[in-house]
């Protein structure tokens, strides 16, 4: 794999885990129960770790990384 693809491969898996973040904490605001309260702050957690992983990756292996035009789609 070329480093293009790659940084693609990358910027795909930050902005999957971007939007899997944005949707924890979207079902944590129509959780009901502690049980879903539960699950919800568990999956905040777990999505906000994966995010900031793949950032430091990408932060740490891309010395020239391409512009995104500003947000992750």
């Amino acid at each position: 794999m070329d480093t293009v693809q790659w940084t693609d491969q990358l910027r795909q898996e930050i902005a999957e885990a971007h939007r899997e973040w944005v949707n924890a904490n979207r079902f944590f605001d129509v959780a009901e129960g502690q049980d879903q309260v539960d699950y919800a702050i568990y999956s905040i957690i777990t999505a906000e770790k994966r995010y900031e992983m793949l950032l430091r990756v990408a932060k740490r292996t891309c010395q020239k990384w391409p512009e995104w035009r500003g947000t992750l789609r």
